[in-house]
């Protein structure tokens, strides 16, 4: 009788482990990329708990999703990158009929976003933005004068400019797919050529500036930005007004402005995913349906200050937010976006062999 009833226990005990671990979220997220109180609101409202680690460069992202069995229910892959893992299997099909709030979405950037997920199939848009510059506004002032216009890629492509700036810190993102294909337009290349002549070309011009950049990160410069320790950041265009806000909140004299270069720059999706072989898938479905909340959505862009993919939660965006052009651009400078194209297997290895270059100059 004892050795039955422990029996039992063992066993309920067991499914409740089970239980709890079936009631747990696994998210892996970009850095600094949602509202301090928008996984306890998920939690509060389930009784899903959630686990949520974070990256901060496709790649990394890549490796554990082609790796397979990662543990992760949701991920947040980047348009170009989310297309070639489809290819590859990578994503479960979404079910529609678990994602109501789905109808909150602009169809017009969904529309966007369907061109590298055809009907939107597999992801739906977390936050979107652009690829630009974010500058400290008086330590370029003092550097190049009152009178200089931020507005050109020039402020870090021109080798003799950018020299102007090496002394208060130019910083760069880590993330060749984007880098590259930006020298490459300044240069009056196409930004989506997959020509190893025009990378070459890319990757010369970076080289002839390499000495005038401090470092190559993608999380880093928000804070460095924020406090004054580097002047110029090509970034990432929620993270520089993150840094900006930072700023404004610490009253350390920082001011932080952000432009989208007049030759043009990259527009990018950040897309809601589930991994095929997620842990929870429903869960999963659970909380992309909860991010697409009208009020859900639009406290993590009054948060993180990018652009979401979201109508309905417009009204209830900070109107500091939705009236800047860094945010969501003019129609002039929509014209100029680009969106990235994925890169097969040749011109990966292309691509990464000249990043190791540029940023070892090896």
């Amino acid at each position: 009788m004892k050795y039955r009833l422990t029996t039992a226990l063992i066993a309920l005990a067991a499914a409740g482990a089970v239980q709890a671990q079936d009631n747990v979220l696994h998210v892996y997220n970009w850095s600094d990329y949602i509202a301090e109180d928008t996984l306890e609101k998920f939690t509060a409202e389930t009784g899903i708990e959630v686990t949520y680690d974070v990256y901060d460069s496709n790649e990394v992202l890549e490796a554990k999703m082609l790796a397979g069995s990662s543990g992760y229910d949701v991920v947040v892959p980047t348009s170009d990158f989310l297309q070639r893992q489809i290819a590859a299997g990578v994503y479960a099909e979404l079910d529609y009929d678990q994602l109501p709030n789905a109808a909150n979405m602009d169809a017009d950037l969904m529309a966007g976003a369907a061109a590298y997920d055809a009907d939107n199939a597999h992801a739906v848009i977390y936050m979107w933005g652009t690829t630009g510059i974010g500058y400290n506004v008086n330590a370029i002032a003092e550097r190049l004068g009152e009178d200089y216009e931020v507005d050109s890629w020039s402020l870090v492509f021109d080798p003799e400019i950018s020299a102007k700036l090496a002394d208060c810190g130019i910083s760069m993102l880590d993330a060749p797919t984007e880098i590259l294909p930006a020298a490459m337009n300044y240069l009056g290349l196409n930004p989506n050529s997959t020509d190893k002549a025009d990378f070459e070309a890319g990757a010369a011009l970076l080289e002839s500036v390499r000495d005038n950049v401090r470092y190559f990160h993608s999380s880093q410069y928000i804070s460095d930005l924020a406090n004054g320790d580097t002047c110029v950041a090509v970034g990432w265009s929620g993270d520089v007004f993150q840094a900006l806000y930072r700023a404004e909140e610490a009253e350390n004299g920082v001011e932080i402005g952000y432009v989208i270069p007049k030759e043009g720059a990259l527009q990018w999706f950040d897309m809601l995913a589930i991994p095929a072989d997620a842990p929870n898938p429903d869960l999963a479905h659970t909380f992309i349906n909860f991010i697409m909340d009208a009020q859900i959505t639009a406290d993590i862009t009054n948060y993180v200050w990018y652009a979401n993919g979201n109508a309905a939660s417009m009204p209830l965006v900070d109107e500091e937010i939705t009236s800047d052009p860094g945010i969501f651009p003019t129609e002039a400078a929509k014209a100029g976006l680009w969106a990235s194209v994925p890169y097969d297997a040749r011109t990966d290895r292309t691509v990464t062999r000249l990043w190791t270059r540029v940023k070892t100059g090896q």
